[in-house]
Formats: structure tokens, sequence, C-alpha cells
């Protein structure tokens, strides 16, 4: 059985554990995960049918057609076409049975809707929800892509911090890392955020034109795709000896952050991993100032389950990746991050980012 068709039988397996009668694959991740096919997501409908009792069937246009034939994951899959005229929907209601179905979060809404008026004797349910973990667990070639990918992350950084910082936007900075991203075998480049002195303090500010000073903390988070799978790294950089409070603060992180490393292992719950770094900042007594979760799953996407946050209570399992990023942000002044990509090995984790977490000063 070759890597998809594994893969689409643990999905219905899962989905029949969940008591569904099938999934419904919407374009995106999980298409890609499932068939190897990546079209865009457009108002024709495009859907791959997995289904209790029944071969797979991936429904596309007729246009798109060749382009689903070459996909590497299409042995096995049952290819059917509609052309523009033709109703999808009740195509796709011939083939279903009645029951309960899982159906991509992404998903259009128009869709959906259309899937619902043509199908009365089927309910659908967010995938996110009653199969969280379809493509939580990688294996050892997805882990190899990620490891690559933040080989080319950690590269990236160790070149931009030989560049000059003082007296350049932020702007600026970002187009540097995604011209070094994609030097160092990215193919696209999701998002470089360079935020500088009281940017800082906005975990998601971006890149702006604030021009960047002497004594700037500046926290630098980029990522994007290599070889189909996303790296995702955030260090915090000083322009310049930082100050006593962004020293204390940067050691304050930097410990939380290995505290929540060590916590990670097989069976440990997410949350606990979560509360490792929580406890670190809030007996340094920055608890109010770290205001999102420790860290979010890597893979298809940058952002995927699992979620290291609390109240999830999922068991980490060996192969599951995700980031471990804890903060700390003081409004109006500056913010520090530091973040890696970890695996979950036999007995405990791996770092996949290895760019150095000490203290760096730019110029």
């Amino acid at each position: 059985m070759n890597r998809y068709a594994d893969r689409r039988t643990r999905a219905l397996s899962a989905a029949e554990d969940a008591e569904l009668a099938g999934l419904l694959v919407a374009p995106g991740a999980d298409l890609m995960y499932l068939v190897g096919h990546d079209p865009p997501p457009l108002e024709r409908l495009t859907l791959l049918l997995l289904a209790s009792g029944r071969d797979p069937v991936l429904v596309v246009p007729e246009l798109e057609r060749p382009a689903a034939e070459r996909a590497p994951g299409i042995d096995g899959v049952e290819l059917v076409s509609w052309r523009d005229g033709d109703d999808p929907y009740e195509l796709v209601a011939r083939i279903l049975r009645a029951g309960r179905y899982a159906i991509s979060d992404g998903a259009w809404a128009s869709h959906l809707l259309a899937l619902e008026h043509a199908t009365a004797d089927c309910l659908f349910v967010a995938a996110g929800r009653a199969l969280p973990l379809l493509r939580a667990v990688k294996d050892e070639d997805e882990i190899a892509r990620l490891r690559s990918a933040a080989q080319g992350a950690d590269a990236t950084f160790a070149r931009i911090v030989s560049l000059p910082f003082a007296g350049r936007r932020e702007v600026d900075m970002a187009a540097d890392l995604d011209r070094l991203l994609r030097e160092h075998g990215h193919e696209r480049v999701e998002f470089t955020i360079v935020a500088g002195g009281p940017n800082g303090a906005s975990p998601h500010h971006g890149a702006g034109e604030r021009v960047i000073m002497p004594g700037d903390a500046v926290v630098l988070d980029f990522g994007g795709v290599a070889n189909g799978y996303c790296s995702d790294i955030t260090r915090t950089v000083f322009v310049g000896e930082p100050g006593e409070e962004e020293l204390r603060v940067y050691e304050v992180v930097a410990s939380a952050q290995q505290a929540a490393f060590e916590a990670v292992r097989p069976g440990a719950l997410c949350q606990d991993v979560d509360r490792a770094a929580r406890a670190v900042i809030t007996n340094a007594g920055y608890g109010e100032r770290f205001i999102h979760r420790t860290g979010h799953g890597i893979g298809l996407e940058i952002h995927e389950p699992p979620y290291i946050v609390e109240g999830n209570e999922t068991p980490l399992e060996p192969g599951m990746t995700f980031s471990d990023e804890p903060g700390v942000y003081l409004a109006g002044r500056f913010g520090v991050r530091i973040e890696d990509q970890v695996v979950v090995t036999q007995d405990g984790a791996e770092r996949l980012n290895q760019a150095s977490r000490e203290p760096t000063v730019v110029g």
C-alpha cells in the first residue's frame, strides 16, 4: 500500500471510530496529505469522498481532471469529473449514503450549504473538531522535511544578524528575511514579522515603516514552505547591549521555553507543556504579559493541531510536531519571544531548530 492509500485508510478508520459515515475533503492541506492534489479553492467544487463501504472518490471539474490524474496519490481513487452546467452537488448526493460526515474546515460555505440542500439525509460536522489529529503524527519523511525547513530558517537567522539593523525600517529587514529564506531552500515565504521597540509588544505586529533604533529589542518571527513543509522560528535580538530589564525578560522567556521543552514526552498532555512555560513566567512576575498559547502544531500548514494550550488534554505521541514559543510583552516598551519547532520522540523531544537561543546583539 502506498503512503497516500495508507493515510486514507487511517483517516477513514479514524472517522469510523468517531462514529462518522466518512470524511469529505476540500482543497487544502488535507487533500494534499491524502491524495497529493493541490488545486486552488474556487467556486467550482473539488471534493474527496472517503466513505465507509466504498472506494475513495475524487470529484473534480472537468477542466482540472488532467492535473488530478497526475497527483502522486491518485492510484486507488475513482476520479469523477463534472462539466460547467452540471450540478456537482447532486453528483455527490448520489454517491453518499445517509449519515454523518466530517468536512474540511476550509470548505467554502457556499459549497457546504449546497451539499446540505442536495443531501437531506446527511449531516456535516467540522473535521477540525471531529478528527483534529488527522495529520498530527508525522512519519519519518515528514519529519525530515520539517527538519530541513527548520535548517533553512536557522541559516536565515544566522545571515540576518550579520546585517545592519539600526537606521533601517522594519519593512527593509522583512524584505531581507524574505530573500534569505528563498536563498535557503524555501519555495514560498508565508510571513516575516520584524517588530522593533514598542512594536515588539504586539505578537503579530508584522513589519511597518518604523525605523529600528539603537537600544531596541527586535522580535523576528519568520517562516515559509520548503519541500512542501513549513518552517516557523522566532528570535529576539538587541540593537546594542540590552538594558537590565530587557536582559531579565529575555532570560525569563528563555527559561520558560526550556521548561516547556523539558515537559515534552509521550503521554504528557498538551496543556502540561503550556503550564510548564507559564509557571516560569508567572513566578517571575510577568504572568499577565504572556498573552497567547505556548505553541501550535506545524506540518503542511503553519498552524495545525495539536495546540499547546490550557484545556487541551490531548496526550502527546511520538511524531507530533509543534512550536515552543512563550513570550512576554510589555505594552509601549518591548517584547521578547523565542520559538523553536519540536518533535515528540520515543523518550522525550527533539528541537528541529538549532539557531542560537543566547541573547544576540546586532548593529
